[in-house]
């Protein structure tokens, strides 16, 4: 009897069981945060962190080849156009620039030479073509006179054949003569051509060459700061090697890596605010990347106030964009680590 009732017990007890809800979970108070609900306005943002960039920024290469002697700035000295970063050597190219001075002073001393034996050539065949018009106007007048005389009758018919023969003759050379006088000034206008095409080139070249050889001396080429010198002395260069970077410090842009998760709802013209730690800087987000990389996307932030003191490139900083304002929504706050959603 006893055992009868003991069993039913036990089912009564395991059916009671089998109808109790599951128990809420518990928590304990030590890793909860409490946070009292409100209402009202509330402000959706996402944070990132990222550093400060220089928006002008002029990467100082090598025009020429050559091997570096001195590094005259260092990185954080302002600079202006014609500071001189760094100098550099190439005897090959000195002397090139040299010899083709020369050249050109040989070329250009040809070119006054041909001048003046073109000029001689030519009063030589001007001189010759007045003989032969002297000689055909006299053999004109002769041959006139020997027609005055024929009809006279005292002159034989031979001579006055003879006298116009000469005078055909003398005309057609002097014809030949004036032929040769054009074709001798085009001849001269082609050699004087020629001549200062050549001096032209060696011009152009020598140009070339010194500019390269005042190349050795590299110029910053803009105002700003010194952020980075890669050029070491003794250093072999080419022509596009990076030797330097110039910055202009005044003018600065944050780029945030913000976390894919939370890139949705940004948009370019967002407000947003920098934190440099030593001041917040109101901006707009300017441009976002395409594409993820590792995880976060680069949103870039223009900067619109003044800048804080100690606001410099590559100083990291902590940026908040505006995503959207309610007017009355009942909320509570959210931890710096936790999710908006």
């Amino acid at each position: 009897m006893l055992a009868a009732l003991g069993l039913i017990a036990i089912s009564v007890i395991t059916f009671g069981v089998s109808r109790l809800k599951p128990a809420a979970p518990s928590l304990e108070r030590a890793t909860a945060l409490i946070e009292t609900v409100k209402r009202g306005p509330m402000l959706r943002d996402v944070h990132g962190t990222g550093t400060l960039v220089a928006e002008d920024i002029r990467v100082i290469a090598a025009s020429t080849a050559g091997r570096v002697e001195r590094v005259l700035v260092h990185p954080g000295t302002p600079v202006n156009p014609k500071t001189i970063l760094v100098e550099l050597s190439n005897p090959e190219l000195q002397q090139s620039a040299v010899d083709t001075e020369y050249q050109l002073r040989a070329a250009e001393a040809e070119q006054k030479n041909l001048k003046v034996r073109l000029e001689s050539d030519r009063m030589t065949q001007e001189a010759a073509a007045a003989t032969v018009r002297s000689e055909y106007q006299q053999a004109k007048l002769q041959l006139d006179a020997d027609q005055e005389l024929a009809k006279q009758g005292v002159l034989p018919a031979l001579s006055l054949n003879l006298s116009r023969v000469r005078t055909e003759d003398l005309a057609n050379r002097y014809q030949i003569e004036q032929k040769r006088l054009e074709v001798r000034k085009r001849s001269e206008e082609a050699q004087l051509a020629a001549q200062q095409a050549r001096n032209s080139q060696l011009k152009a070249l020598l140009k070339l060459k010194q500019e390269q050889v005042q190349n050795l001396r590299v110029a910053a080429g803009t105002s700003g700061v010194l952020q980075q010198m890669t050029a070491e002395e003794g250093q072999q260069v080419v022509p596009g090697t990076n030797l330097a970077r110039v910055v202009e410090p005044q003018h600065l842009k944050a780029e945030l890596k913000i976390a894919e998760t939370q890139v949705k709802d940004i948009q370019i013209g967002q407000k947003a605010q920098i934190d440099t730690r030593n001041g917040i800087i109101p901006g707009y987000v300017s441009r976002m990347d395409p594409a993820a990389q590792q995880g976060t996307f680069t949103v870039d932030v223009a900067l619109e106030g003044a800048l804080p003191p100690g606001a410099a490139p590559d100083l990291t900083v902590d940026g908040t964009v505006e995503l959207e304002r309610l007017d009355d929504v009942i909320y509570i706050s959210r931890p710096a680590f936790g999710q908006a959603q």
